[in-house]
């Protein structure tokens, strides 16, 4: 298992806590909830190690479309760039 953390700037609060997926394989869960402050604060808990930089440039991307100021945790089993965006955005959506 590996766990990153990353803290970013961001710019729009988000209204309440949401929680969407499983973690199963190929798959992963995405829990966020209003931060106390201007920032994205992002923590990925994952069965698959070394993919830092695809993680930073997945969060970069999301982030400099939402700006969501969140805690988000993210726990992954395997999942693609592309179910992470997707979760990333149901979660989003879900807590509006």
């Amino acid at each position: 298992m590996e766990v990153m953390h990353f803290d970013f700037p961001a710019a729009t609060l988000v209204a309440r806590r949401a929680h969407v997926g499983v973690v199963a394989s190929g798959d992963l869960e995405v829990l966020i909830e209003p931060a106390k402050d201007q920032t994205a604060r992002i923590t990925v808990t994952t069965a698959i190690r070394g993919y830092g930089v695809v993680w930073r440039s997945v969060i970069e991307r999301f982030l400099a479309r939402h700006g969501a100021a969140a805690v988000i945790e993210i726990n992954d089993f395997g999942a693609t760039p592309g179910m992470v965006m997707l979760r990333l955005e149901q979660a989003l959506e879900a807590s509006r």
